[in-house]
């Protein structure tokens, strides 16, 4: 994992999505330092599957199915983690949905609606269940929502989903403040571009458009993430709260995402 290295022994940290892609990797991190995590998933033979991997490389895990669009189904996996593990320090709320990419005036209702459901109001189920249970127990615990780059700039044909990610990172500098006197830190994460089974499956030439915007000329790694919450959930960051972490290889600059060498590159060719 780096250059530092954590101690997360005797901690429960659960992890939402966290059967696949990046979760997958947060759920791996988490659990190489030495805690027990929870991967909560809506494909729970996934998130079985996961637990089986981190348990052959010798770490500990256990398997939750959760749907974070129903906020009973999440009141029931915080019980549940609560009953069978006996303690929750960490949340790392990372499950999502991408949306259709089209123009705001054609996006489907019905998509509006199950985009902001799975990745706007499940933060906010997952987070109330979650802060309730550490404040009736009196944990000062870390929560981290998975955000993204498009919560804090603007994206072409992806009104959907930038408009809930803006909102992840509102409702989290909101409840950031709302808790930070009792100890509890909420912070949010923002990947750009991640090379995931999801991306990897896009076509080649729309591949090398998103790579090319990307002034580090690669995605980021899934592991990259995973070290990002590492170091937000530890006690490296106990003065931390409220943030979006950016973490995008410098995406979200604001530049044109045209390099300087394929500039001079293409006058050179007139």
């Amino acid at each position: 994992m780096g250059t530092l290295s954590y101690d997360y022994a005797d901690t429960v940290t659960l992890v939402t999505g966290g059967a696949s892609g990046i979760g997958r990797a947060i759920s791996e991190a988490f659990a190489a330092a030495g805690g027990m995590v929870a991967i909560a998933d809506i494909n729970l033979e996934a998130a079985q599957s996961a637990v089986g991997a981190i348990e052959a490389m010798g770490g500990r895990a256990r398997a939750f199915h959760v749907d974070v669009a129903d906020e009973n189904s999440v009141r029931a996996l915080i019980d549940a983690i609560w009953a069978d593990l006996g303690r929750l320090d960490h949340a790392i709320n990372n499950a999502g949905i991408e949306a259709n990419t089209v123009p705001l005036a054609d996006l489907d209702s019905d998509n509006w609606r199950r985009v902001t459901d799975v990745n706007l109001s499940a933060i906010f189920y997952c987070m109330k269940a979650q802060l309730r249970s550490f404040l009736d127990r009196g944990v000062t615990g870390a929560i981290v929502n998975t955000a993204s780059i498009s919560g804090l700039i603007g994206g072409y044909n992806l009104a959907a989903y930038t408009a809930t990610k803006h909102a992840v990172v509102g409702l989290t500098k909101a409840a950031s403040m709302d808790y930070a006197a009792q100890g509890i830190r909420i912070n949010a994460l923002c990947p750009g571009l991640v090379d995931t089974p999801f991306i990897a499956a896009l076509p080649q030439p729309f591949m090398d458009r998103l790579v090319f915007a990307i002034p580090m000329g690669r995605p980021g790694r899934a592991d990259e993430m995973a070290k990002a919450v590492l170091w937000l959930c530890s006690d490296d960051a106990s003065y931390v709260t409220g943030h979006a972490m950016v973490v995008d290889g410098g995406t979200s600059l604001g530049g044109t995402g045209t390099k300087m060498d394929d500039l001079v590159g293409a006058a050179g060719s007139h």
